[in-house]
């Protein structure tokens, strides 16, 4: 299996695998790398480590060199300049009346090269104003456009529960959500409800999904005449996190059983 290490170049960003060679690499360390957009600087956040190649894009390309003191100069000042990027570019698409939101800007490190996300509602003729940025900021200019849940990603905030976004905290990259996982989870379908802060479903209705299907295959259904310690009884509730059944006894006594001592009454 192939030497690789594991490189972010953004925050909470995807990981990229590298080639390490023969440099002896840690985690946390800075390193120069090659990308598609030219020379950037990363961040080893996983250390050396065989990776199957069925999971790797290959051919992979090598890791540069450690950066240097120098180099983390370099970057800073990078940093900076996106921020005066993004004051321009914002001025210059007010100039062009184009209906498009900035949300960040980044340099390539070798200054080759800004790349400007933003969001829309469709598609943006945005030529005129790349030939503009370019001239104003004398460098190649990139224009990205992302969805709403990677702008969510990019600025970060406070979600319905009250705390900092996953996506914006420790989600590397986003998974599908479905609606068919909030109705698992016996959820409200007020999209208010179900929705985060980007506008679509919640990311977290995916994490106990999994959960909830492995719960149901062990639950009876709503409903059903089971027996119990306290005798026969109907299902009239589920909790799928306790993993315990709600039993209407007779009588209109209502009982919590654990689901191991509920057993479905054949017919």
């Amino acid at each position: 299996m192939p030497l690789v290490v594991g490189v972010r170049f953004r925050e909470r960003g995807k990981i990229y695998y590298f080639d390490p060679g023969e440099m002896e690499i840690e985690k946390d360390d800075r390193v120069l790398v090659e990308t598609v957009r030219g020379i950037e600087l990363g961040t080893v956040v996983l250390g050396p480590r065989d990776v199957p190649e069925e999971k790797l894009v290959l051919p992979l390309k090598k890791v540069i060199r450690l950066a240097t003191p120098e180099d983390l100069v370099v970057y800073e000042e990078n940093r900076k300049k996106a921020l005066d990027a993004m004051e321009v570019a914002k001025q210059k698409i007010a100039d062009h009346g184009l209906e498009m939101r900035l949300v960040d800007a980044e340099y390539t490190f070798d200054g080759s090269r800004v790349v400007l996300y933003f969001t829309a509602d469709g598609r943006v003729d945005f030529r005129e104003l790349v030939k503009d940025l370019a001239s104003a900021l004398r460098t190649r200019v990139e224009l990205r456009q992302i969805g709403v849940r990677d702008q969510a990603k990019m600025i970060g905030g406070i979600g319905p529960c009250g705390r900092p976004l996953c996506c914006a905290t420790f989600m590397n990259e986003f998974l599908p959500v479905s609606i068919r996982m909030a109705k698992e989870q016996n959820l409200s379908l007020n999209p208010t409800k179900i929705s985060g802060t980007c506008g679509r479903l919640l990311c977290c209705l995916r994490f106990e999904c999994e959960h909830y299907e492995d719960a149901k295959s062990v639950l009876p259904s709503l409903g059903a005449i089971v027996l119990t310690p306290e005798g026969e009884g109907k299902v009239v509730a589920l909790n799928a996190i306790k993993y315990s059944v709600s039993v209407e006894l007779e009588g209109g006594k209502v009982q919590e059983f654990p689901a191991e001592e509920v057993e479905e009454k054949k017919a």
